[in-house]
């Protein structure tokens, strides 16, 4: 699980710092600052996620079940999440009314939860 877990937590991290420097140098000019600041929240979530993925990846007691499950959750979670995130601070730039898929937002961020919920859960279940 080490040889998925590690790459997707490296690309999702990865691409948070190049969403990140791309909204604070690019996007700058052309959103408003609360447009910013939402885009800078998805950043932030996927960041915190990767290294997530990371501590789950180097954790001896998470079981193999529990690392495969939070690894698609948390895939899933951050493109519906932090993805409709982005669309939706850039609305105004591109042709897609981002609007219409706003409702994927709250799904990805359940999504996130029950990945944090499945650790805790698979913890519980570990006798010492």
């Amino acid at each position: 699980m080490h040889r998925k877990l590690i790459p997707t937590a490296a690309i999702i991290g990865m691409t948070a710092i190049v969403l990140g420097a791309f909204g604070a140098h690019a996007l700058k000019k052309v959103l408003t600052i609360e447009q910013l600041v939402t885009f800078e929240t998805g950043v932030k979530y996927q960041m915190y996620h990767a290294l997530f993925l990371l501590f789950v990846a180097i954790a001896p007691h998470v079981s193999e079940n529990a690392k495969r499950g939070i690894l698609y959750l948390v895939i899933f979670g951050v493109l519906f999440f932090s993805g409709s995130i982005y669309l939706l601070a850039t609305d105004d730039l591109i042709a897609f009314n981002a609007k219409s898929i706003g409702f994927i937002t709250p799904i990805g961020g359940l999504l996130l939860i029950v990945a944090w919920f499945w650790l805790f859960i698979d913890f519980l279940g570990k006798k010492s």
